[in-house]
């Protein structure tokens, strides 16, 4: 596991147009000594964007702070804040009090991308196809990998926890993002007040360590016609999920990534991570902080039952399970993601789901 180093920058305090339940947004940009291996010991910038009632943006949430934590490939941004009418998960929380935060890591939405990203010789070759090139690959591997990313999380919550005065936040993953924050949790247990992991990746086969780069392309990418295909594959349930939420989702990627949208197809760009070494049964064995699992009965891209494996394999005291019906790998997107929202709300709040805890339960229609 790489050691980390991270600086503060001042914040851009622009506040962006008011959103749900009246909560506005500003923009943080930290400074991190990368651990990237392609960029390592370089600095690079973490977008941080902060949601918030007006008054708590001013004086503070008191010890009800949250961070979030995107997956491996939408950006925290559009993952949790999508602005079209009540998907934005960041803004429920908002509106209850809390003030939050979310974070890209680095090759993602705003923050640094290096520049291998920028090489679509660096893609796999079945994606170099799409754009019509076939050319050989400029680095080994993978972009980032688990240390790296913990490294930026490490930045990420110190800077919050240096803004907000505080010695404990909260953490919300999704995806990819349950071996980055759980995985980070599990070595910061002083740091982290509460967990919620959506559809985490987790598999008991995972080995504590493997050498670095994973072989592989450097970044993949992501087109409206994959994005919508991928999305269908997992919504058998009528109505599941509303296909002005899909073009919302996608508008907002797209903002996220101006080099992206600019190719031919237009794309959103993600850093391959080389995510699984480190976060084993063993580490999951540790952990001790209380823990929100929820799971998309649909999904196909997080099995279900390796979140219930999570649940099982996990040593914390006290845990909840949530199957959400009808629901796939983009829960928080669909129709059931007000039962999501509520359920992270409570677990926050009071640790509990529905008035229990330590218990599995299924949620939605």
């Amino acid at each position: 596991m790489r050691s980390w180093i991270a600086s503060f920058i001042v914040m851009t305090a622009l506040a962006a147009p008011a959103m749900a339940a009246g909560t506005i947004a500003r923009d943080h940009y930290v400074t991190v000594i990368s651990q990237v291996p392609a960029i390592v010991g370089q600095q690079a910038k973490l977008y941080v964007r902060e949601r918030a009632l007006p008054l708590v943006m001013r004086r503070g949430a008191g010890d009800k702070v949250v961070l979030f934590v995107h997956g491996a490939g939408t950006p925290a941004e559009t993952s949790f804040d999508v602005p079209y009418q009540d998907y934005s998960w960041m803004a429920y929380l908002a509106a209850a009090g809390y003030d939050v935060f979310s974070v890209d890591m680095t090759g993602y939405g705003r923050s640094t991308r290096p520049p291998l990203m920028d090489d679509k010789c660096n893609l796999s070759p079945e994606q170099q196809k799409s754009f019509g090139v076939s050319c050989p690959q400029a680095y080994p591997g993978a972009l980032t990998d688990i240390g790296s990313d913990w490294n930026d999380i490490s930045a990420a919550v110190d800077y919050i926890a240096k803004l907000r005065h505080v010695a404990r936040i909260n953490l919300v993953a999704w995806s990819q993002g349950g071996p980055r924050a759980g995985g980070w949790t599990a070595q910061h247990p002083d740091k982290v007040a509460r967990l919620v992991l959506l559809a985490p990746a987790y598999n008991r086969a995972t080995k504590a360590d493997l050498p670095l780069p994973q072989p592989g392309p450097v970044f993949n990418t992501q087109s409206r016609a994959e994005f919508v295909a991928n999305w269908d594959r997992q919504a058998p349930c009528t109505g599941q999920y509303d296909p002005a939420t899909a073009d919302a989702v996608w508008s907002d990627m797209l903002a996220s990534d101006p080099v992206g949208a600019k190719w031919s197809p237009p794309v959103r760009r993600a850093s391959i991570s080389a995510y699984s070494p480190g976060w084993t049964t063993q580490m999951v064995g540790t952990m001790t902080t209380p823990t929100l699992m929820v799971s998309g009965e649909n999904d196909k891209q997080v099995n279900p039952d390796r979140v219930r494996d999570l649940y099982a394999d996990i040593g914390s005291g006290q845990k909840a399970f949530v199957s959400l019906a009808c629901s796939a790998h983009a829960a928080m997107w669909e129709k059931n993601h007000l039962a999501l929202f509520a359920a992270s709300l409570e677990w926050l709040d009071k640790g509990t789901v529905q008035g229990q805890a330590n218990v599995m339960i299924k949620l939605g229609d």
